[in-house]
C-alpha cells in the first residue's frame, strides 16, 4: 500500500508544487488549505506522513502539530517555515515533530525528509518504546542492548550505567530524535541553553558541553563517535 501523505499549506502555488513532487515519487497525496481542514482529515482518514506550514491563518502550524500529536501520534510531521525562526523550531521540537525545513525547500531535502519520516514511523514499534507524555520517545534500545534512557538521563549497558546532567540529556534528546539532521551551534545553544547567542560565539558554548558527553558516550561502543562535527556548521547523531 502506498504511504500516505497529506500536505497543510494556505499557498496554492506551493500546495501544488508539494504535492506534484510527492506523486511523482508515488506517494498517495491529499492536500489541504489550512489548519482545520487538516485536522478533519486526520480525525478520518489514516496519514503516515504530514507536511505543514507554520504561518497560516487561523489555526497555525504549531496549533495543528498539537491536535494531531493527540488525535493520531504515529503520524511523522514535518514543518515548513518560511522565516528560519530558531525560536520556531524550538517549539516545534518540543512538540515532538520529525523534521522542520526552511522554505522553499528542494525536492531532494523533502523527498529525503519523507522517506525518513515514513522509516521512523515503520520502526516506532519495533525498536522503541513510547511514553506517554506528548508522545516522547524517551527509550531507545540499541542493536547490541545498550538502553538510551532520555526522561531517566541514564545509558545502561551490562553492568555499566553513566548518567547525563540535564543539559546533556537535552542534547542528546535532540540530535537522537532527529537523528541525520544537522543543527547549527546557535540552535543547539537555544535547544539546550535556553537563550540566544552569535553565530561566532555559539560554538565556544557548546564545545566543553558537547565534549563532556561524548565522553561519557565513548564508554559505550555503539554510541561511540555517533555524535558527528560538521565542519564550520554544527552537529548530527548520526544513528545505524
Amino acid at each position: 500500500m502506498k504511504p500516505n501523505i497529506l500536505v497543510v499549506d494556505d499557498e496554492p502555488v506551493a500546495r501544488q508544487s508539494l504535492s506534484d513532487i510527492l506523486k511523482l515519487e508515488g506517494y498517495t497525496v491529499f492536500a489541504v488549505s489550512n489548519g482545520q481542514a487538516a485536522v478533519e482529515h486526520i480525525r478520518t482518514h489514516t496519514v503516515d506522513v504530514m507536511i505543514v506550514d507554520l504561518k497560516m491563518p487561523g489555526m497555525d502550524g504549531l496549533e495543528v502539530i498539537q491536535v494531531v500529536n493527540q488525535t493520531s501520534p504515529e503520524t511523522e510531521i514535518i514543518l515548513l517555515t518560511a522565516h528560519g525562526s530558531i525560536e520556531s523550531a524550538m517549539q516545534a521540537l518540543r512538540l515532538r515533530i520529525h523534521d522542520y525545513l526552511l522554505k522553499p525547500a528542494s525536492p531532494p531535502q523533502i523527498l529525503a525528509s519523507v522517506k525518513k519520516g515514513l522509516s521512523r514511523r515503520a520502526s516506532k514499534s519495533h525498536t522503541s518504546t513510547i511514553t506517554n507524555s506528548d508522545n516522547a520517545q524517551d527509550l531507545y534500545t540499541l542493536k547490541d542492548g545498550t538502553t538510551v534512557d532520555l526522561s531517566r538521563r541514564q545509558i545502561k549497558f551490562k553492568t555499566k550505567i553513566e548518567h547525563l546532567t540535564p543539559a546533556e540529556g537535552r542534547l542528546l534528546r535532540i540530535l537522537m530524535e532527529n537523528e541525520g539532521k544537522v543543527f547549527s551551534h546557535r540552535e543547539l545553544v537555544l535547544l539546550v541553553q535556553g537563550y540566544d547567542t552569535s553565530q561566532q560565539e555559539a560554538p565556544e558554548i557548546l564545545r566543553p558541553l558537547v565534549s563532556r558527553l561524548r565522553h561519557k558516550l565513548e564508554t559505550f561502543p555503539s554510541l561511540s563517535e555517533k555524535v558527528i562535527s560538521v565542519r564550520g556548521t554544527g552537529y548530527l547523531y548520526e544513528g545505524g
